[in-house]
């Protein structure tokens, strides 16, 4: 169908890349991966050239990942049935994001490996010089906070379901720790992207909703900061 104007194409191009977002779970993966790494040329002093270099990787892979849905998309429609041609054009598109992604991680690697292990080195040694308990307590209180929310609305079994999540209250507050203990970018990044997995098996499993999810993440949040400030003045 032809386009009437300028602006029905941006509208049909953003529509494209929307719908590939949410049927594709490889494209969430590569949207999240790019958000990563911009947030990490933020931190680090890249040139001009370094940072061209950086979208240029992250355009490809995201442009291959639409051409292999769409692709796919129009395989199963003109086909239809299982055909072994239908799963070799198939194959060849899905192999066309993996040669891009492999490139992207090539050039993450020289761009950003110096910097960022640099940054894990200085940040460990804070964690690791810091007092251990005041993690502890701040996991054992959240834990608490969480079983006692629980109670009242009456919903899930304590370790399992219900409001608030557990799992995603104890991975805040181990993201919160990280970062108030290591004042790291690197570390709390790499904190985050684990407590982000956690909450995704959750809602994938279907064992909580986002806003037990969301709730959660901020008890966690919340309940660490607040033990941080306290004992910090003590």
């Amino acid at each position: 169908m032809k386009n009437r104007s300028l602006i029905d194409s941006f509208n049909n191009a953003l529509n494209g890349i929307i719908s590939t977002f949410r049927s594709e779970r490889n494209m969430k993966i590569h949207i999240a991966a790019a958000v990563l790494v911009l947030v990490l040329s933020l931190f680090y002093d890249l040139t001009r050239l370094e940072f061209i270099i950086v979208c240029i990787a992250i355009a490809l892979v995201i442009i291959c990942e639409l051409f292999n849905t769409a692709i796919e998309v129009l395989t199963d429609t003109l086909i239809g049935i299982y055909h072994p041609r239908a799963k070799v054009v198939k194959d060849t598109a899905a192999g066309a994001v993996f040669i891009s992604a492999l490139l992207s991680i090539i050039v993450a690697y020289f761009i950003f490996f110096d910097r960022v292990s640099t940054s894990l080195e200085s940040g460990i040694v804070r964690i690791k010089q810091a007092p251990m308990h005041m993690t502890v307590i701040a996991i054992v209180v959240t834990m608490a906070a969480v079983l006692i929310l629980k109670m009242v609305f009456k919903k899930g079994t304590p370790f399992s379901g219900g409001m608030p999540s557990g799992h995603s209250a104890i991975a805040f507050s181990a993201v919160t720790a990280a970062a108030l203990y290591s004042n790291n970018s690197a570390i709390t990044i790499l904190f985050l992207i684990v407590a982000l997995l956690v909450v995704q098996s959750r809602l994938e499993g279907k064992i909580h909703n986002v806003l037990e999810l969301l709730t959660g993440a901020v008890i966690g949040f919340l309940v660490t900061l607040l033990l941080f400030q306290i004992f910090s003045q003590i």
